[in-house]
């Protein structure tokens, strides 16, 4: 089994207590994310779960404790953007803090196991094709050698995230921009030693040399383990996905980061009262 830790929010940042607590116990409780009063209880012995995917923007709470994890195998999907606090507003500096934090993560775990995430890329007045070029490079002069791939994708509409990005009077989408600058930033991360793919983009990005990638990555797993794991895509996921088969123990509405573009939020106030009801002791996220 692959463990997704988690699409639906960032437990290494908000939760990472629960987490360990729940790899000391065992097990963990996950609710449907249709049905919330069916519960799956999901077996965390290192027997069971062949590997773990981090998804995170600040791992931060779990550097300190990397060593309650070596029974697993991890890979970290580490976003890093260069938006400013209108986009990001509970980030800590990303120049100061999180690069270094990057590093300090890569160094732990190696670059092949740190995955560099620069998405979603959109476009407004600030932050133009001009914009993205130039802090990409900044960023990525910093991860080179700490990393050998970085996903990109761009912003994707929901119906939540409309009206959250409205104050940032995004540009309208020109698919001709975003192919020009998918273009720039392969031949930057080139020169810095990574290859660039793409997650569940719909727009066609082989002209720039960048091919569909998986964030949950069988292959990449069965490399890092030395054996095949028979793994399947997952289901359920948008047409260009290619993602393996997972488990996620997260729980929407219950990120903090309070990041405009999120899809996994959708609900200030649901937000609010899952984090009152969250109790670091018990198997369930929240409650």
């Amino acid at each position: 089994m692959l463990l997704s830790v988690s699409r639906r929010t960032d437990i290494p940042a908000w939760y990472a207590d629960w987490f360990f607590l729940r790899l000391a116990e065992g097990f963990a409780l996950v609710p449907s994310p249709r049905a919330p009063h069916r519960l799956h209880q999901i077996s965390l012995n290192p027997d069971v779960v062949d590997g773990i995917v981090f998804w995170t923007k600040n791992p931060l709470p779990m550097l300190p404790r990397l060593k309650e994890l070596e029974q697993y195998l991890t890979v970290f999907q580490f976003t890093l953007t260069g938006y400013g606090s209108e986009a990001e507003p509970a980030l800590p500096d990303k120049d100061t803090v999180l690069i270094p934090a990057f590093q300090r993560l890569s160094r732990a775990l190696g670059p092949r196991r740190v995955i560099w995430r620069y998405d979603p890329i959109f476009f407004t007045r600030e932050y133009t094709e001009e914009w993205h070029l130039v802090r990409f490079e900044q960023i990525a002069r910093r991860l080179q050698g700490y990393t050998e791939t970085c996903v990109i994708s761009f912003l994707d509409e929901y119906q939540g995230t409309r009206a959250r990005m409205r104050p940032l009077i995004p540009a309208a989408f020109d698919p001709r921009a975003a192919a020009r600058l998918a273009l720039g930033l392969a031949e930057i991360a080139s020169d810095c030693g990574m290859h660039i793919q793409s997650c569940a983009e719909a727009l066609d990005l082989g002209a720039a040399g960048i091919a569909h990638g998986s964030c949950i990555d069988g292959a990449l797993f069965e490399s890092l383990l030395g054996q095949p794991l028979h793994w399947s895509l997952a289901k359920g996921q948008r047409p260009e996905c290619g993602c393996a088969a997972s488990v996620d123990i997260g729980i929407y509405n219950t990120c903090l980061g309070g990041c405009r573009y999120c899809y996994a939020n959708f609900s200030p106030r649901q937000i609010t009262a899952n984090r009152a009801a969250h109790d670091p002791r018990s198997p369930l996220l929240i409650g």
